[in-house]
């Protein structure tokens, strides 16, 4: 397996925020998906399986709460300071500002606006 992540779920409380978040964040826009039975809500990024990378979703769901650090998920940027800075004016926080990991490049660590730590990754 070269990419053993096949899907993730980020998972929200407030929808319409966090969707505001994504959006802006990484200047993209969210499709609905809609999972049979109604009793979730998800938006997805598009994917692409001929490309690097994983797809995966905005989850809102009954019983699963946002928030807490049992899973990180990292975003690949041209360069993570440039969307370091709008997590803030988005309203979410970082949590460490970008670092160096050496040959692996940079990473940043952020809070989103519903309490989910995210990573975001680039090289320069």
């Amino acid at each position: 397996m070269s990419n053993p992540v096949g899907w993730f779920e980020i998972y929200v409380q407030d929808m319409p925020r966090a969707r505001k978040f994504y959006e802006a964040l990484f200047d993209a826009k969210l499709a609905a998906l809609m999972p049979p039975g109604g009793e979730l809500e998800m938006w997805a990024w598009e994917g692409d399986q001929h490309s690097y990378g994983t797809p995966g979703a905005l989850v809102k769901m009954k019983d699963a709460p946002s928030g807490g650090l049992g899973t990180l998920v990292y975003f690949m940027c041209e360069d993570c300071a440039v969307h370091e800075a709008k997590v803030p004016k988005l309203g979410g926080r970082i949590h460490r500002g970008k670092t160096s990991i050496g040959q692996y490049g940079f990473i940043t660590l952020a809070v989103d606006t519903e309490g989910n730590m995210i990573g975001l990754h680039s090289m320069k």
